[in-house]
């Protein structure tokens, strides 16, 4: 069986094997439609078709930057960065500026640096060599990882990230996309080579909050206009034991929610509306530990935020807040084994409802839905029944269902797709129909309002696939190395 090796770009569930990974980085419409570019679709009757970037191997370039409309000759290399035989650049987090797309890769020579590309050969081209040093990189990824969120982001139309010159350490960067406009914003950790490993960026209320570590303080909540005079701490929100590391961040309701550690509370649900006096912690749900609630996955639905958190007795179950300490609230406790919790995970808001990966602690990890209230919170189907995993995730929504990949307990994980009833969720198709293998399809993404994926029918590997939701339509779209 020919194995493909590409990279992904998010962090991936443990199972999922990293050969049989690909991801769609960003949308490029060819009209230079906005909207196109935000939702994948086509810019209308007669317009060129929308293209998506990606990172895959063809077998002889090397992990490089393809580009694909969703047809076999529409998918291309668009240029081999890493001319070394097999060498790969490896490109990560792609996103659209000014009609460019920008993205970290290395050339074999600069070490991993800012890149930019128009989708033509001619116009891929590094940006800048930000750690000038022989193959150094600006970007570097920590040991027993495949890839590090540097969290590129745009602000006020700039590119901001975190990157490190070899002097100043990680620091926050900000790029107009131009070598001399690519520049250390500010340099926040002053000791000399520590840096102060800014991450999380978000844009809220009219500035990039993030975190970020002064030495002084410790990993705490930050905020910058783009000006290194507007660049500044928010909050010394722990000052016991040296930074509240917040993180998370979710815009809610005109105030920026994240958890956070005050050094008394453990990491508890906080809120900001981007000044000193007016972050707060928004509940302490457990008050029974010193560890805290945990609060993740933060997901907005219906008019409320939800998310996963413990209360210190229930164990990690699915919570949501309406802004208030008397609104923050359990929305059911799903597994009752006491201390056990049914840990809900992959939050994703489909057909006025909220689907989600949870244990009951009798069927093991499987589909639920809530509708926001405990009632209408349930399991929606028992897909690997017996109390076996079936393990949903990867969530997509594409023409009236959502679709994701999920183990059955026979098939391995494979394509299923629900409606949003028991009866209408089914598996798509049997790709890889070696007895319990499983294609894992993953990296969902639309094109033109036609859904493509990654998935290894285990003789090609992991390739480009699409589907319309029926089995006789879900089918090879490209072998990238025959």
């Amino acid at each position: 069986m020919k194995k493909q090796t590409v990279f992904a770009t998010t962090k991936l569930s443990g199972f999922m094997r990293i050969s049989c990974v690909a991801v769609l980085l960003f949308t490029l419409s060819a009209c230079g439609s906005n909207d196109a570019a935000n939702n994948g679709a086509g810019s209308g009757s007669g317009s060129a078709p929308a293209i998506k970037f990606l990172a895959a191997s063809d077998g002889v370039n090397g992990i490089e930057l393809w580009k694909t409309d969703g047809t076999a000759a529409g998918t291309v290399l668009v240029k081999d960065i890493n001319t070394a035989p097999g060498g790969s650049s490896s490109p990560l987090h792609i996103i659209e500026m000014n009609s460019m797309y920008y993205f970290q890769a290395d050339d074999g020579v600069n070490g991993l640096e800012l890149w930019r590309s128009d989708g033509t050969a001619a116009g891929t081209e590094i940006v800048k060599n930000i750690d000038p040093a022989p193959g150094a990189s600006a970007f570097v990824i920590p040991y027993g990882t495949n890839v590090y969120p540097y969290d590129l982001t745009v602000f006020n139309g700039a590119l901001y990230f975190r990157a490190s010159d070899g002097v100043n350490g990680e620091e926050i960067w900000k790029s107009d996309g131009t070598a001399a406009g690519t520049l250390m914003m500010k340099d926040i950790n002053t000791t000399a080579g520590l840096g102060s490993s800014a991450n999380g960026f978000i844009v809220f209320n009219g500035a990039l909050y993030f975190q970020a570590d002064n030495s002084a303080n410790g990993p705490e909540l930050w905020k910058t206009d783009g000006t290194a005079a507007g660049t500044v701490m928010v909050k010394d929100i722990n000052t016991v034991n040296g930074g509240s590391r917040p993180h998370g961040f979710m815009p809610f309701n005109g105030a920026l929610y994240f958890s956070a550690n005050d050094g008394v509370n453990g990491y508890e649900l906080w809120k900001t509306d981007g000044t000193e006096t007016g972050t707060v912690l928004a509940k302490d749900i457990d008050i029974i530990t010193q560890n805290g609630s945990g609060p993740t996955s933060f997901t907005v639905f219906n008019g409320k935020l939800y998310f996963r958190a413990s209360d210190g007795v229930n164990g990690y179950e699915l919570w949501e807040t309406d802004g208030t300490s008397a609104g923050t609230v359990m929305v059911k406790n799903i597994n009752t084994t006491v201390g056990e919790g049914s840990n809900p995970i992959y939050l994703f808001v489909f057909n006025d409802a909220l689907y989600f990966r949870a244990s009951d602690g009798t069927n093991g990890f499987e589909l639920w839905k809530s509708d926001g209230t405990g009632a209408g919170t349930s399991m929606l189907k028992d897909i690997n029944p017996g109390g076996g995993d079936s393990e949903p995730n990867s969530f997509a929504e594409s023409n009236g269902a959502l679709y994701f990949q999920s183990d059955d307990g026979v098939h391995g994980f494979e394509l299923w797709k629900t409606d949003g009833s028991a009866t209408g969720t089914m598996m798509v198709k049997d790709i890889n129909s070696a007895p319990g293998a499983g294609a894992y399809p993953n990296s969902f993404i639309k094109i033109d309002g036609a859904l493509y994926f990654f998935a290894d029918d285990g003789i090609i590997g992991s390739e480009l696939w699409t589907t319309d939701g029926t089995a006789a339509s879900t089918v090879l779209v490209k072998d990238f190395s025959p």
